[in-house]
């Protein structure tokens, strides 16, 4: 294990979405197992853990998924007026072929069954679960220096057929992790000029919106 793990709060400072700076170099089985240990340990509503991690790391299959995003990002990029395309064009949006490993987390709707507690009135909780998996493995691998980036571009169909997920599970997120040369200490979108952060005072409202 890693000497000394940062703080909750360094990793969340440190957490970007990796896409250029993936080393190429494969993370160890035992940290791999750390890090999904970690999303795992993900609270749930229900207790009902829906998620599952279909680790990737055949060569056919990330290439597969890699042509396929690219086609996705084409589509995009034909879409925007002149002057966002000129902004979005030198950003990259994935490194699937350079971390080596993808994760997809999955989620399953109907685990737990049909009386979920805390799911009654609000279907949504059991994918927020999901995601909370996810924010979990993130910060673990930020704290472990393991590059994490969300791929998005992407067609769910497609996906799920790649994979052979059965129905109803649905892919929810194709997370490409592996180690880094870096950090970088302002995240992509903001470097590139594509949109700046808010600022925490816009985002706090008390007592009404």
């Amino acid at each position: 294990m890693t000497e000394s793990l940062v703080s909750v709060y360094e990793a969340i400072r440190r957490r970007r979405d990796v896409r250029a700076e993936f080393s190429g170099e494969l993370i160890p089985d035992e940290t791999l197992q750390r890090v999904l240990g970690a999303a795992h340990a993900a609270p749930s509503v229900g207790n009902t853990q829906p998620w599952d991690f279909i680790v990737v790391r055949n060569q056919d299959t990330l290439d597969t998924f890699a042509d396929h995003v690219a086609e996705r990002r084409r589509a995009f990029a034909d879409s925007l007026p002149e002057d966002r395309r000129k902004t979005f064009d030198p950003i990259k949006i994935e490194g699937i072929r350079e971390s080596g490993t993808g994760i997809v987390v999955t989620y399953d709707p109907s685990r737990g069954g049909q009386n979920i507690l805390g799911r009654h009135t609000i279907d949504d909780t059991g994918l927020f679960s999901a995601v909370l998996a996810i924010q979990n493995l993130w910060l673990a691998a930020a704290a472990e220096n393991i590059g994490v980036g969300w791929v998005s571009f992407y067609d769910e169909e497609n996906l799920t057929e790649l994979l052979d997920i059965p129905a109803p599970v649905r892919p929810i997120a194709w997370l490409c992790v592996g180690k880094v040369d870096q950090f970088q200490e302002v995240p992509d979108l903001e470097r590139f000029g594509w949109r700046t952060r808010r600022d925490l005072s816009d985002a706090i409202h008390w007592e009404r919106f």
